[in-house]
């Protein structure tokens, strides 16, 4: 598997990530094994997951999922086969939240304690934090880095402003700088990205770890009319966000392709990230094997210019 490197890091990764936002929520640890055994197999090494995931489940309170991923590292022996990302920022409750020095500290031995290693390879500022100066941020992560408990650190949730002065203040100050961004972006979401926030990793020589690859499951196939709203718990919001004249020719357009390529309008939706210039490694997620192998075929999956163009224009932006 080829690897792209990951702004001006020394990590290298595949081009697709596994979103572990799912294990320990709709995943239970067996099955989370065995995803993440069958990924590496693959010839997959990049792993997301965050220390908040998955605290809105019932019953759980955060932390779940990279405890999981800590136990199948401790048993499968493949750590030095995967590249760990984990995020800090988001609130964990009883005000556990932010991005001051004192909190990153306490999180990031939490995390560390429960993905049972001594070093997070990517860590990343989950959302802003506008009450904490960026200078004293970038700060703690340098300390961090030089005690060896991270390797480079991430932005998620950032406005293009912020990202823009972060970058500055590492500059200013000589500390660490965020090597990659982690926004929304797919087929059918790409103003923001491509309006606001391209330009700035483009100028910068950023890493784009983009989420909802398949806008929330849209890009699939599987809603294709009012009534398909009922096939699970989020289709509602789903069919109305994306099942407008615009959706429906992106899925006209995915349907199209995968039928002259013999795959999957999922498969397609994500090689078109895969196959953008400034987009490092989409993150996407699966609960079945089934799925993972559609995620992996994704990666082999070569779309020629012409087939790029019609994506292109099909899920067009400008005259919305």
């Amino acid at each position: 598997m080829k690897t792209r490197r990951i702004g001006r890091s020394e990590l290298e990764v595949a081009p697709l990530c596994f979103g572990g936002n799912v294990f320990g929520w709709t995943v239970d640890e067996a099955q989370s094994f065995r995803l993440l055994d069958a990924w590496v197999d693959a010839g997959m090494n990049f792993i997301d997951t965050a220390d908040v995931y998955s605290r809105w489940a019932k019953g759980n309170s955060g932390g779940e999922s990279e405890t999981i991923i800590g136990k199948w590292l401790a048993r499968s022996g493949k750590r030095d086969r995967v590249v760990i990302a984990s995020k800090v920022g988001m609130d964990m409750g009883e005000g556990r939240q932010g991005l001051s020095a004192s909190y990153i500290r306490q999180a990031v031995e939490a995390s560390l304690r429960r993905l049972q290693v001594d070093c997070i390879d990517l860590y990343q500022s989950h959302k802003d934090d506008p009450d904490t100066p960026q200078q004293e941020t970038l700060a703690c992560y340098e300390r961090l880095i030089d005690e060896g408990k991270i390797r480079a650190i991430g932005a998620s949730n950032f406005s293009a402003a912020r990202l823009e002065e972060a970058l500055a203040v590492s500059t200013r100050g000589n500390l660490p700088r965020y090597e990659c961004l982690q926004p929304e972006y797919n087929l059918y979401d790409r103003a923001e990205y491509e309006r606001e926030f391209e330009p700035v990793v483009r100028r910068h020589g950023l890493g784009v770890i983009n989420f909802y690859g398949l806008a929330r499951g849209f890009l699939s196939g599987k809603y294709r009319s009012a009534a398909d709203a009922a096939k699970s718990v989020r289709g509602p919001g789903i069919v109305e966000r994306y099942l407008d004249p615009r959706g429906r020719r992106i899925l006209a357009a995915l349907d199209a392709e995968a039928q002259r390529l013999d795959s999957t309008p999922a498969s397609v939706a994500i090689a078109w990230m895969i196959a953008r210039p400034s987009i490092t490694a989409p993150i996407v997620s699966a609960t079945t094997q089934e799925q993972l192998q559609a995620l992996v075929d994704a990666t082999r999956l070569n779309l020629d210019v012409d087939a790029l163009a019609r994506l292109d224009m099909a899920s067009d932006w400008h005259a919305a």
